[in-house]
C-alpha cells in the first residue's frame, strides 16, 4: 500500500485542456487545404504507382479529389479552389508529356513543364494581389496560435506593407520556378543529353534553395515581425 505522502506528490497525468486544444485545432484547420488539395493527391499517386499502376493511371486516379473539389467549389461556392486547380493542372500537364515518346530531350522538358506551371500560377496570383503561396505560409507563421492568426487576418486585410511582403514571396518562387523552366529549356536542346541529366538536378536545386533564401529575406522575415508586432500589441490592450 502507498502511503499518504507519496499519493499526494504522485504526478497526475496530463490532461488536454481547452486552452491546449484550440492552437492544435487552429493549426490542423489551416493545415486542411494543403493535406487534402496537395499532400492527399501526391501520397494517392505514389501508393497507386506502388500497387502496380501505370504512371498515367496513377496520374489519372490521383486527380479525382482535386478535380471533384475544384468543380464543387465552383459551383457551391462559385469560387475557384486554387490548390484543387492548381494539382489538376498540374497532372493534366503530366498526362500530356506522358502520351509523348521517343524524344529523350523532349522528356528531358516533363518535370520543368510541371515545375513551370506551379511558377506561372504563382506569380500570376501574386500579380493580382492575392499570393497563393499565402494558404501555405500562413500554418508555419501563426502556429495555430489564436494572437497571431488573427494578427495575419488584421494584417493581410488592412496593410499595405504586409500585403507587398505576401506578394513578393509568392513572386519570387514563381520567378524561380519559371527561370528554372526556361534554363532548362535552352539547355536540354544545347546540352548532351547525359550531362543534362545530372546538370537539370542541380539547377533545381540551385534555383530552390535561392528561392528559398531570397524570399525568406523579402518576404518571411518582415511578414514574421510584422506578425509578432502586431499580436503583442493587440495582447497589450
Amino acid at each position: 500500500m502507498s502511503s499518504p505522502a507519496a499519493t499526494l506528490t504522485a504526478p497526475s497525468p496530463a490532461v488536454d485542456t481547452p486552452a491546449s486544444i484550440a492552437p492544435r485545432k487552429a493549426l490542423v484547420d489551416s493545415l486542411k487545404p494543403l493535406l487534402v488539395d496537395v499532400a492527399l493527391p501526391l501520397a494517392a499517386y505514389y501508393a497507386l504507382k506502388a500497387a502496380g499502376f501505370s504512371t498515367f493511371g496513377a496520374l489519372a486516379w490521383s486527380s479525382v479529389v482535386p478535380l471533384v473539389r475544384t468543380v464543387w467549389g465552383a459551383v457551391r461556392d462559385r469560387r475557384l479552389n486554387a490548390l484543387a486547380a492548381l494539382m489538376v493542372s498540374v497532372n493534366a500537364v503530366s498526362l500530356l508529356l506522358g502520351l509523348v515518346s521517343g524524344d529523350p530531350r523532349l522528356m528531358l522538358l516533363k518535370d520543368s513543364a510541371v515545375s513551370s506551371v506551379i511558377g506561372l500560377v504563382f506569380l500570376v496570383t501574386a500579380l493580382r494581389g492575392r499570393p497563393m503561396l499565402s494558404a501555405g505560409l500562413r500554418p508555419w507563421l501563426t502556429r495555430g496560435e489564436a494572437a497571431k492568426t488573427a494578427a495575419w487576418e488584421r494584417l493581410s486585410a488592412g496593410s499595405p506593407a504586409f500585403r507587398r511582403a505576401e506578394i513578393r514571396f509568392s513572386a519570387v518562387w514563381g520567378g524561380a520556378l519559371l527561370t528554372e523552366c526556361a534554363v532548362r529549356a535552352v539547355g536540354a536542346y544545347t546540352v548532351p543529353v547525359e550531362t543534362m541529366v545530372w546538370a537539370g538536378t542541380v539547377l533545381m536545386v540551385v534555383s530552390m534553395v535561392l528561392a528559398f533564401l531570397v524570399s525568406g529575406r523579402i518576404g518571411v522575415v518582415p511578414m514574421e515581425r510584422m506578425i509578432a508586432a502586431e499580436a503583442t500589441a493587440t495582447t497589450d490592450h
